[in-house]
């Protein structure tokens, strides 16, 4: 039964890095401590591999776990082998599915999932978990051999989700972005997560967690309002 936890971003409010994130991630990896975790820090595009592997290593020491970063793995996935948990950090979702795909992490990190190993993410790591990167609020500076992205959970995601236009903003709406996707994607079903949201997920069973509700899309720009601590079946 796959276990994941997909954050809409690593900041909420004033906090600090994934600091609203912790209480959550330690009761999701209770059960995990001692055990090592595999980053993937490859959307990090503004710090190296290592620097990205630090800084989340400090963050995250509260949860009491080794995180070593795939990228000391020769080959890279051998790192995913030997983890008890996988984790996928945010910055360019482009990059990240690129160099994913390169490194041939798709395959084992979706079985190991689907086998019960927990996964969490942000941003850019809860875009990967989706079906595809289609819905990424990220400019394509590099080009992946696909959209596809994990397909674990099933339907398109949309983090960092703001409604309307900021005053003097003339560009689309992240609404008016979404109403372009469903009229070439007409079966395609959106879920956008404001900042401070998360999925917990189990199985099939999603818990909304945080403060603000979640808004879904789909076919003709039908839109409801899903509220937090709802749970629903994907």
């Amino acid at each position: 039964m796959q276990k994941m936890l997909l954050l809409s971003g690593s900041r909420y409010g004033n906090t600090g890095y994934l600091e609203h994130a912790i209480p959550w991630l330690q009761d999701f990896l209770a059960a995990y401590q001692g055990k090592k975790i595999a980053f993937v820090p490859y959307a990090g595009v503004r710090q190296t591999n290592d620097q990205y592997e630090q800084k989340v290593q400090q963050i995250l020491a509260p949860l009491n776990m080794e995180i070593q970063s795939v990228h000391h793995g020769k080959p890279h996935r051998a790192i995913i082998e030997q983890a008890d948990v996988i984790a996928i950090g945010g910055g360019n979702t482009f990059c990240l599915l690129k160099q994913m795909y390169e490194h041939d992490l798709l395959d084992i990190i979706r079985e190991k999932v689907k086998s019960g190993t927990p996964y969490f993410g942000w941003s850019a790591g809860a875009n990967m978990a989706s079906k595809s990167i289609m819905t990424t609020n990220d400019m394509p500076i590099t080009y992946p051999p696909s959209f596809d992205a994990l397909n674990l959970f099933p339907y398109q995601i949309n983090p960092h989700f703001i409604s309307g236009k900021m005053p003097g903003h003339n560009g689309e709406s992240r609404e008016e972005r979404f109403e372009e996707f469903l009229l070439v994607n007409p079966t395609a079903q959106i879920y956008a997560m404001p900042e401070g949201t998360a999925f917990l997920i189990n199985g099939n069973q999603v818990k909304i967690l945080g403060e603000n509700n979640i808004v879904h899309f789909s076919k003709n720009m039908q839109c409801r309002d899903i509220p937090a601590g709802s749970v629903f079946e994907i």
